[in-house]
């Protein structure tokens, strides 16, 4: 197994190992210890099978059972909730076999609008565009270390509400209520379990308004937020190969997808690993 960064900002690829097998101790350690160095973790030229996703993402907790209510999935579930496909393909009648089928995906974590959000995020890529689709990953420690000291100061312990309707580029309107529409406030600044960095925890497409201010004053101090997570000095993109396997951090980055040909296939096989409660930073 050979590791090599992929930027100096985040990402670091993995070759000369075949996650289809079984994996040693060692081997699972020192993947253990690349991805929280590195945040994301590319591994090249795998052949998996969605039971052999699952098997590999299980060595680092429980799966997670997707965030799409049963009644607005498209796949057939054979996986009781756990797998996704990120997919343009179409069935036989012209309908999408998957989710979020086209266009660009604004940056968001995973679950982040639940009480307990997922902390891994496990990509398989089946078939990629010839031009667009990469994925955009922005490091939050970084991002955090960016924040002005006196944004931090009037931050430290506060919340924000995290909430998601899966719309691709836009977020909830809470003007409008709740009903029915995932949600849960979560600390602005959380502290990573097993780093112990601390990580800005908001995304453009997810995070609607911090506790304890006044609307205006919270949709500017969020447009702050959002640009300097968005600012390219911190972001690694990555270009899809056929037969990538990615696995992302979610408490310490933040990813988005460009556009690509919708008459170019991309399937991405998608799933998850159930983390635990987020830390405030404060605490």
């Amino acid at each position: 197994m050979k590791i090599s960064p992929l930027s100096n900002i985040a990402g670091a690829e993995i070759t000369n190992i075949d996650l289809a097998q079984p994996l040693s101790d060692d081997d699972l350690g020192e993947i253990k210890a690349a991805w929280n160095e590195y945040v994301v973790l590319v591994f090249r030229d795998q052949e998996l099978t969605a039971d052999d996703q699952l098997a590999f993402a299980g060595k680092f907790g429980p799966t997670g059972e997707r965030g799409t209510p049963v009644d607005r999935r498209r796949e057939t579930d054979d996986y009781g909730g756990a797998v996704m496909l990120v997919t343009n393909k179409k069935d036989d009648e012209g309908k999408y076999v998957g989710t979020i089928p086209e266009g660009e995906l604004w940056f968001h974590s995973d679950l982040s609008y639940q009480e307990i959000p997922h902390m891994a995020t496990m990509l398989h890529a089946v078939a990629v565009p010839d031009t667009g689709g990469n994925t955009m990953f922005a490091n939050m420690y970084l991002a955090y270390e960016n924040v002005p000291a006196k944004l931090k100061e009037k931050l430290a312990g506060r919340r924000a509400l995290h909430a998601y309707d899966f719309a691709t580029t836009e977020r909830v309107d809470v003007d409008k209520g709740l009903d029915e529409i995932q949600n849960c406030w979560q600390p602005i600044f959380i502290r990573h379990p097993e780093s112990g960095r601390t990580a800005l925890y908001v995304s453009r497409l997810m995070t609607a308004v911090i506790e304890g201010l006044e609307r205006s004053e919270s949709d500017e101090i969020l447009a702050t937020l959002f640009d300097i997570s968005e600012d390219p000095n911190i972001i690694y993109e990555h270009k899809w190969q056929t037969r990538d396997f990615l696995m992302a951090d979610n408490r310490c980055s933040i990813h988005a997808r460009q556009d690509f040909p919708q008459d170019q296939l991309r399937l991405l096989r998608r799933c998850t690993v159930k983390g635990s409660e987020t830390l405030s930073a404060a605490a």
